[in-house]
C-alpha cells in the first residue's frame, strides 16, 4: 500500500500486517514515503531480489517490522542478511516466497527451513506477484515441513467461507498456515484496497472465531 488515507482505512480494520512494495517494477511500488504509515500493524517491506544494503536503507527510512523477499533469494543470502540483522540489533522476522503449483515445488522451500521465520505459497504466473490466480491447495497436504507458512494467490471475496474454516480450526486447512494475504482481488487499482470489500470480508472469516 502507499496511500495514507487507504493505509488509514484498512489499518481501522485490525489487520495483522500490511505490505509496502520496494520492486520498481511492480505497479504497487512504493517510490515515495507516504506521510502516514501503519502504527497499530507490522509494516511489511516486500523485495525481490534486492541488494542487502537496499534492504537495510529501507528498514531505516520506513522502521519496518517484517521483510518479504519474494525473488530468487539464496538461502546463503537469507543467512548473511539475518546475520546481518542480528549484527544491528534489528529484531525482524522474515517471510519468503514461493510459487507453487503441484507438490514438488515444496521441495524448493527444505534449504530455507531455520532461516526464514514464515514461508508464503503464492500461485506461479508470468508476474512475480500480483496474478491474481488461486493454486489448487489441496496440494497442501504435502507440505511437511516445520515452518509456518502465509496463503497467497488471488484470494477473494467468494473465498470467505472456505476460509472461515481455517479461522475457525486452523488444521483444517493445513496445521502450519498461520494466515492469509489479501491482495489484489480487494483492489479497486493497483495499491488501493476496496476497503468495503475487505470490512465485509473480514467480518464473516470473524463470525465464525
Amino acid at each position: 500500500m502507499r496511500d495514507s488515507n487507504n493505509i488509514r482505512q484498512v489499518e481501522k480494520l485490525g489487520v495483522d500486517m500490511i505490505g509496502l512494495i520496494f520492486w520498481p517494477h511492480s505497479s504497487r511500488y512504493v517510490g515515495e514515503r507516504p506521510d502516514y504509515l501503519p502504527t497499530k500493524c507490522k509494516r511489511v517491506g516486500v523485495f525481490v531480489d534486492a541488494t542487502t544494503d537496499d534492504i537495510l536503507q529501507h528498514i531505516a527510512d520506513y522502521r519496518l517490522d517484517v521483510i518479504q523477499l519474494h525473488g530468487h533469494e539464496t538461502p546463503e543470502f537469507v543467512r548473511s542478511l539475518k546475520n546481518i540483522l542480528s549484527t544491528v540489533n534489528y529484531q525482524l522476522s522474515i517471510i519468503k516466497a514461493f510459487n507453487i503449483a503441484m507438490a514438488e515445488d515444496f521441495e524448493q522451500t527444505n534449504p530455507y527451513e531455520d532461516l526464514a521465520d514464515y514461508f508464503l505459497f503464492d500461485t506461479k504466473g508470468p508476474m512475480v506477484g500480483g496474478n491474481g490466480q488461486k493454486f489448487d491447495w489441496g496440494v497442501l497436504d504435502d507440505y511437511t515441513g516445520s515452518t509456518p507458512f502465509l496463503l497467497s494467490g488471488g484470494i477473494g471475496p467468494d473465498d470467505a467461507e472456505r476460509l472461515s474454516l481455517l479461522v475457525a480450526q486452523p488444521s483444517s486447512l493445513h496445521p502450519l498456515c498461520f494466515g492469509i494475504d489479501l491482495n489484489s482481488r480487494f483492489e479497486t487499482a493497483p495499491g488501493m484496497k476496496d476497503v468495503q470489500s475487505l470490512r465485509n470480508f473480514l467480518k464473516k472469516l470473524r463470525h465464525n472465531e
